[in-house]
């Protein structure tokens, strides 16, 4: 027995006339997304509404003043950055989830700055990011992994889950340096013939610097900017590129900006540079040491932790609401 599309709608609780779902649409054509126009108007919208998925100014003088701890902020992150590793997370998945970290801190201030109530907001924060980016995403259990030093109830992260979409307005998707690299490349290389190493270097900047508190203080247009430049440079025929070149990419950038974000990742760059032991590692081999590494430091974290980590429970006295002046 065939069923009419009518029959379909003919259990609607409001009033309206079920024809009105069958009527014709207007076509849209694919095309029309793709267009010049479009996309120049879509990033033109990303940076009017860039500042609004941003903590607000200050934050970064809180870390100036020690109201903030920095150094447990970096630990938060590079524990987001080691599961993003390793369960192969987009890099937009972790830098959503910091994202979520850096406004939520913003907007309620921690009285206790470390410690299993900053890894739990963590472990909720990349949760958040995962189901928003992923199409697989672990168990929470799972998600505890790289050196966790608790291990959360599952209804106790999903609690902090709330926690967070309440103070971030449940606006998740936030516009970040990825919303504007594609495009950014796209107008210093407009044959493509240098896109991909552009996209993906760039990306390798962002990720290497998003434990760095200083970075907050410039919007994710600038930093997407800085970091097209930092990949350009590494390509001969684009050595002459400069600032000047990217504030002309789209409205609404700044010069100075650019300039002084591009400056702290050469010098951030240099450190890391000074810092990394060079590496003599057979590039057929590294796979397979990577992989061994990995499978044998997971199995042993979770035999040490199954027994030194703690559960704790959600305590809301350790969460102040900036706004407010109480706790929740």
């Amino acid at each position: 027995m065939s069923v009419s599309c009518s029959d379909c709608f003919s259990d609607l609780l409001c009033g309206e006339d079920s024809g009105i779902l069958l009527e014709d649409l207007p076509e849209c054509s694919s095309s029309e997304f793709e267009s010049p126009a479009y996309i120049e108007d879509s990033i033109a919208g990303f940076i009017e509404e860039e500042r609004n998925y941003m903590p607000g100014i200050d934050y970064i003088e809180r870390f100036q003043s020690d109201s903030l701890d920095a150094s447990a902020r970096g630990e938060s992150v590079a524990w987001i950055l080691k599961v993003q590793d390793y369960f192969g997370f987009q890099p937009l998945t972790a830098y959503l989830s910091v994202n979520y970290l850096d406004r939520f801190l913003y907007s309620r201030r921690m009285l206790q700055t470390n410690g299993w109530a900053l890894q739990l907001l963590s472990v909720a924060c990349l949760s958040l990011a995962a189901k928003m980016e992923e199409p697989l995403v672990p168990s929470l259990l799972d998600l505890q992994v790289e050196g966790a030093k608790y291990i959360f109830e599952p209804r106790t992260i999903r609690r902090m889950e709330f926690l967070v979409l309440g103070v971030l307005d449940w606006r998740l998707r936030a516009i970040t340096p990825f919303s504007f690299i594609s495009y950014f490349a796209y107008k210093l290389d407009s044959t493509g013939t240098y896109s991909d190493f552009l996209i993906s270097r760039a990306t390798q900047i962002i990720l290497s610097n998003i434990q760095e508190a200083s970075f907050l203080e410039y919007w994710p247009s600038c930093i997407a900017a800085a970091t097209i430049l930092c990949a350009a440079h590494e390509i001969p025929s684009f050595s002459l590129v400069n600032p000047t070149h990217a504030e002309s990419w789209c409205e609404g950038l700044s010069r100075e900006k650019i300039i002084s974000c591009y400056q702290l990742m050469q010098e951030f760059d240099v450190d890391n540079r000074r810092m990394r032991k060079p590496l003599r590692v057979l590039p057929q081999l590294r796979v397979m040491i990577r992989a061994t590494f990995r499978s044998g430091h997971s199995s042993s974290s979770s035999s040490s932790s199954s027994s030194c980590c703690k559960r704790r429970k959600l305590n809301n006295s350790l969460w102040e609401d900036d706004d407010k002046g109480s706790s929740d």
